[in-house]
């Protein structure tokens, strides 16, 4: 057995599906669409574009295809930055020993527009030619991306057939039914791409013409056919339209699953596309019944995957419910730990706190990652240390309103760290800009008052993101970032010597 095999079979064994039983599908009926993950397994189940896609295929009788998922395998072997199965054997997706190269449809879901390679590197992987018009029908794929990452599809505009702009719970199965009947009356791949191109949300960048400004920058973007439309629009759902594996993981491996209890943001900052989309907030039965299954299951750790779990209406609820199981895994003998994403300071209250604080263990993905033992962190995002910064890209959280949060941190005594979000590399930074974020971190961690207390720094690159008013900004060479990253750490080092540094 090669060592594929053998990583595929011991997924098998740890996978549970949270969601209920699939309809029985007949595969030699249907399409077989296979999503790319560029992760590890256990990363790969908190992708909840992409796995709620996998989930809706597959329970929706009424959508011709089943789908599977392919992952970057701990097995796999590094070459630069190219992978190869180690014993030569194609590439497979978790589900089916054939070749991703003989799907109907290939789904690439990109979170971070800065990852856009691994996207380019999975279709090496697969033997699948990376651009589209070497790709020919009835030989390869149809390759669909989407998600935030694609929210600007040019970058990807040679590699990519179609991109499904917003969310794709409506535009994905149209796009398998229209497939699904091609594959039965076979036409040529340009009068599928027109048939795809008008699907609300659907955009097929071969059927589009963009205008280059002369240095770089697109200027505006035509159709070359009247027989699509000029214009694509993301698109939104109501909450009724929404699946349940939307707002909670579909498939746990044993140890950890998840839920996303709001979807959007009641805020605006001129640098984020978290406020696009509508704001909406999953039921609270949803996630109870949900966290109710994974007690029944024994699986003690809950993701939170929520940039703006603060927001939620039933946070309270939620947490008492949370709580409730933690308590008799805790008469058991068992530790349920509680892993949150970041929140905002102005939304921050010692009520909030205690609430969390109650849950025992909890912590942040990073941290549960990362580190060796569950800390009592809470994380916030100032993005930038620089007032006149904070003010420039519309960020609501002042250092008043941080340091009005950190003090409410400090006088909790089951919380003994804060990690901090940083943006670096944006357009109108200083260098004294930079430094003043390890100035910045110093300070924090006074204000915590703890001799336990600790700051943990996360820095980011600047991204322009589509739909903001920053979106058309200059974004620094990734090299002089990492030159900056490591300017901070410097000067932080020098602020409070290297054994605190390193702790």
């Amino acid at each position: 057995m090669t060592l594929l095999s053998k990583e595929i079979d011991a997924i098998h064994e740890r996978e549970t599906q949270l969601s209920g039983p699939y309809p029985s599908k007949n595969p030699n009926e249907l399409l077989r669409m296979v999503f790319l993950f560029p992760f590890s397994h256990a990363y790969s189940l908190m992708c909840g574009g992409p796995m709620g896609l996998y989930d809706l295929v597959n329970r929706s009788p009424g959508i011709p295809a089943v789908a599977e998922r392919a992952l970057q395998y701990d097995c796999l072997v590094h070459d630069g930055n190219r992978l190869t199965t180690s014993d030569g054997e194609p590439y497979r997706s978790v589900e089916s020993p054939l070749p991703v190269s003989e799907a109907d449809v290939v789904g690439l879901s990109m979170v971070n527009s800065g990852d856009l390679h691994s996207a380019l590197r999975l279709l090496d992987l697969a033997g699948i030619p990376r651009r589209a018009v070497e790709r020919k029908s009835g030989v390869h794929p149809l390759v669909v991306g989407g998600n935030m990452g694609l929210a600007n599809p040019e970058p990807m505009a040679d590699y990519v057939d179609v991109i499904a702009l917003g969310e794709a719970e409506r535009s994905l199965p149209k796009l398998l039914r229209i497939v699904h009947a091609h594959d039965s009356e076979p036409t040529e791949r340009a009068h599928l791409l027109e048939q795809l191109a008008r699907v609300p949300g659907l955009y097929v960048p071969s059927l589009y013409e963009p205008t280059f400004l002369p240095g770089g920058g697109i200027s505006g973007i035509t159709s070359r056919t009247r027989a699509i439309p000029g214009h694509v629009q993301a698109q939104y759902l109501t909450l009724a339209e929404l699946h349940d594996a939307h707002f909670t993981y579909p498939i746990t491996d044993g140890t950890a699953a998840g839920i996303h209890p709001v979807v959007g943001c009641r805020h605006s900052c001129a640098f984020c596309n978290l406020g696009i989309p509508p704001f909406r907030q999953a039921p609270l039965g949803m996630l109870t019944d949900y966290i109710d299954h994974l007690e029944q299951l024994k699986v003690r750790t809950i993701i939170i995957s929520a940039p703006t779990f603060t927001q939620y209406k039933h946070r309270r609820e939620l947490l008492e419910h949370i709580r409730a199981y933690a308590d008799r895994a805790a008469a058991e003998g068992d530790k349920v730990t509680t892993i949150i994403g970041s929140i905002r300071a102005d939304e921050i209250s010692s009520d909030y706190l205690n609430a969390v604080a109650e849950l025992g263990d909890f912590g942040h993905l990073f941290t549960e990652l990362n580190l060796s033992q569950a800390r009592g962190i809470i994380t916030i995002a100032p993005e930038w240390a620089a007032p006149d910064l904070v003010a420039l890209y519309g960020k609501t959280q002042t250092p008043e309103r941080v340091d009005k949060a950190i003090e409410l941190c400090g006088a909790n005594r089951n919380i003994n760290t804060v990690m901090l979000y940083f943006i670096i590399g944006a357009p109108g930074e200083r260098e004294d800009d930079r430094l003043a974020i390890a100035d910045y971190a110093h300070r924090i961690r006074r204000l915590l008052g703890r001799p336990d207390g600790s700051v943990i720094i996360k820095l980011h690159q600047f991204m322009p993101k589509p739909g903001t008013p920053t979106q058309r900004l200059r974004m620094a060479d990734p090299d002089v970032v990492q030159a900056y990253g490591d300017q901070i750490s410097d000067r932080l080092r020098s602020l409070v010597g290297n054994e605190d540094f390193e702790r």
